[in-house]
């Protein structure tokens, strides 16, 4: 028993929890990123390693989209896929390291944020709807589940 109790603690360590990789985001990549899903609704989160307030809003996304095989979720951190290994530990932190993330990997932070929504200034945490049928909802600051929820259903505030 205990012969292979050890080679198997062994194997379990060499496999950690399934989490996503974190993918680079270049301009090129953003139409299909904003592309509505076939259905349900997907949700963008844009985040930073600086914002207090982003965690909050990770966790409550990788609870929503845990939860409901309709919600297609993908996290995308604005500052430079170079600080790959912080941001993949704020992801942890939030437990939201399972649902897709990207990292900006453009020169220009500015350009990517006008490409992803141009009405948008750049405030942390932003949340943006995009449902099957093409409709969208885009939303700054931090949410908690119940007005997550309530934006899915369309019920809730938008900029």
């Amino acid at each position: 028993m205990k012969k292979l109790f050890i080679p198997l603690i062994s194997l379990l360590m060499a496999f950690p929890a399934v989490s996503a990789p974190l993918e680079p985001l270049s301009a090129k990549d953003v139409p299909e990123l904003l592309k509505p899903p076939a259905k349900g609704v997907r949700i963008v989160e844009l985040w930073s390693l600086y914002c207090v307030y982003c965690e909050a809003n990770l966790r409550e996304l990788a609870s929503l989209s845990g939860a409901d095989a309709d919600v297609h979720a993908v996290t995308i951190n604005i500052d430079d896929i170079g600080q790959r290994n912080d941001i993949v530990r704020r992801l942890k932190s939030a437990g939201a390291e399972s649902v897709p993330a990207r990292a900006y990997a453009e020169a220009s932070p500015q350009r990517m944020n006008f490409l992803i929504d141009p009405h948008w200034g750049g405030e942390t945490p932003r949340t943006l709807i995009i449902r099957a049928d093409g409709s969208r909802k885009a939303v700054s600051g931090t949410l908690t589940g119940a007005q997550l929820k309530a934006l899915l259903k369309g019920d809730g505030r938008a900029d």
